[in-house]
């Protein structure tokens, strides 16, 4: 059964991951293949987790008074898109295991990576939609939901930064391998922060009330 507590849980193993990959020193110290690895493993996890929360998103569509009289939800749309995402990332990171070409590498690692973390952004824009529409309010600091989703947009923007930096030129060098592994380090540590806040905030939702009632 799909939960809330599975997508976190999947969410942060896959953020843990992919901050591993990139953490400064780890490729140096264990080798570019033990943070391919890394990002690998933690491709699947990221797809698993994306998975749950499209199954939790709820209906495709509402109804509405103008227009058509249907739209599509923005919960339904965030959880979609970033599913889209994940796969991407699966074609990336298993491609990096293998490829060897510049052309390969341009094709089969960046593309997709760089469309990923396109997905991941357009994802985190329809979060901060939703809760729009769900709170009302732009602003809502004192909202747990509100710092998840300001969180996880700030980690789809470092995603995309990591996407830029890691261009592979002709030559087969990326553009700034520094800006990529922090834009990856960063964006991971952000989604590891919002599960973590969204599945404590759900486990703190959940438990039974203990006080005593009094008439």
């Amino acid at each position: 059964m799909p939960t809330l507590a599975k997508q976190c849980i999947g969410f942060m193993i896959g953020s843990f991951l992919f901050a591993l990959g990139s953490a400064p020193g780890f490729g140096t110290w264990a080798g570019a293949t033990a943070s391919n690895v890394s990002y690998f493993i933690g491709a699947w996890f990221f797809t698993a987790a994306g998975l749950v929360q499209l199954a939790l998103s709820g209906a495709m569509t509402t109804k509405v008074s103008y227009g058509s009289g249907t739209m599509f939800r923005a919960e339904w749309l965030a959880a979609s898109t970033q599913s889209v995402g994940t796969v991407l990332f699966n074609v990336s990171t298993t491609a990096a295991l293998y490829i060897k070409s510049v052309h390969g590498t341009q094709q089969l690692v960046w593309n997709p990576d760089a469309g990923g973390s396109v997905f991941f952004l357009v994802s985190g824009w329809f979060v901060l939609v939703a809760l729009k529409h769900t709170d009302g309010r732009v602003w809502a600091p004192r909202s747990s939901d509100w710092w998840c989703g300001q969180i996880n947009m700030l980690g789809c923007i470092a995603f995309g930064v990591s996407a830029v930096g890691g261009f592979v030129s002709r030559t087969g060098n990326t553009v700034d391998a520094v800006l990529a592994n922090t834009g990856t380090f960063i964006g991971a540590l952000c989604f590891f922060s919002a599960s973590f806040i969204a599945l404590v905030v759900a486990k703190r939702d959940a438990r039974p009330v203990t006080a005593p009632v009094t008439a």
